[in-house]
This record gives structure tokens, sequence and C-alpha cells, in this order.
């Protein structure tokens, strides 16, 4: 027993961390924000060793996002305070495509030219794709969920094949509490503008 929890210790620690992150997020909490900055900087380690170098590499990234997205959720709406949530404007559809064609196939080269990864195109998806997530989370887009449940699902696969089964288990609970998180936020969302129009009203008389 001593030897499991050994071998898979960092494992069970960031999947504990995942877990109460996915909570935080699903709750719109911006606290999300801090265990965003702890967990994915334990992740550098963890993907290093199984070879997961793209993901290693999304992690860094996590971390130093995590500060940006606390930022913004904190300070980033002028005299709001409270960044609201809301849908993401059809301008930035086609410029989010483009960006996220051009990071797969630049996560992609970087991969199979300076890494031994023996799963470079999925790994190097997951990478493109939660680039946009994360950027949709930082501005509290609905649509970040539906980039996270297709980054969830070919993460859960990739994380089975390479010997992770903590982690695996993890995102593959993040598939449901996706779903989930997307119908608790367009509830928050409902529920915001009411009070604005609420507000508005109010402050017409």
């Amino acid at each position: 027993m001593y030897d499991y929890i050994a071998l898979h210790g960092l494992d069970i620690l960031t999947t504990i961390l995942g877990l109460i992150y996915i909570w935080l997020e699903y709750r719109a909490s911006i606290f999300l924000w801090i265990v965003g900055i702890v967990m994915p900087a334990l992740d550098i380690w963890l993907y290093w060793q199984h070879g997961l170098y793209g993901d290693a590499g999304m992690a860094t990234y996590y971390t130093l996002a995590a500060v940006y997205g606390y930022i913004v959720w904190k300070w980033g709406h002028g005299e709001k305070r409270t960044l609201p949530i809301s849908h993401m404007p059809l301008r930035l559809y086609l410029p989010v495509t483009v960006f996220f064609f051009a990071a797969w196939g630049a996560t992609y080269y970087i991969l199979i030219t300076w890494t031994n990864s023996t799963v470079p195109v999925l790994d190097a998806f997951t990478n493109a794709l939660s680039f946009v997530g994360l950027w949709a989370l930082a501005r509290k887009y609905m649509e970040q969920w539906f980039f996270w449940i297709a980054v969830d699902v070919v993460c859960t696969f990739l994380y089975v094949t390479k010997g992770i089964p903590f982690k695996a288990g993890l995102y593959g609970l993040y598939v449901v509490i996706a779903v989930a998180g997307w119908f608790k936020w367009r509830q928050l969302m409902h529920r915001q503008n009411h009070q604005d129009q609420q507000s508005s009203s109010t402050s017409e008389t």
C-alpha cells in the first residue's frame, strides 16, 4: 500500500486539487485561480515523468495564465469589480478557430521535432484547445465549457493509456461536471442579467 501511494502520490495529490478546482469553477468562484496556480505547477513534474511533454509545457502555461485569470476576474471589468458571465461574441469565432489550428500545428511540430512523444497528435490537440479554453474561462464566456468537454474526453483516453489512473478518472469526472457547469453558469448568467435589469430600472426611476 505504501509503495502504491509512493508511486502514485503526485497523481493523487493533483487529482484532489483538480476536484477542488472544478468545484470552484462550477460555482464561478474566483478562488479557482488560486488552486489553478498550485495544481499545474505540480502537474509539470507529473506529466514530464510520464512522457507527456506537451501537457508539461501546457501546465507551465496554466500556472502563468491562472495569475492572469485572477487579475481579470478581480479587476478586469472597470467599475463592475466582478466580471459577468457572458456568451463569446460571434466576431471572435473566426480568429479563435484560426488560432486553435495554428496552435495545434505548432505544438505538433514541436512534439515530433524535439520530444519522443508517442501521442503527438492528441497531445497537441489538447494543448491547443486548452489555450482557447483557458482564455475563454478568463473572460467568463459560457462557451468555455464546450472547449473543456472536448479536452477532458481526449485527456481521459490519454491518461489511461499512459498509466496515470487517478488523473484519468479525474478527467472523466470533469466531462460530467463540465456539462453540469454549463447549466449552472447559464442559471447564474440569467440571474445576473435579471439583477442588472432591475438595477437599471431602479436607476432610471
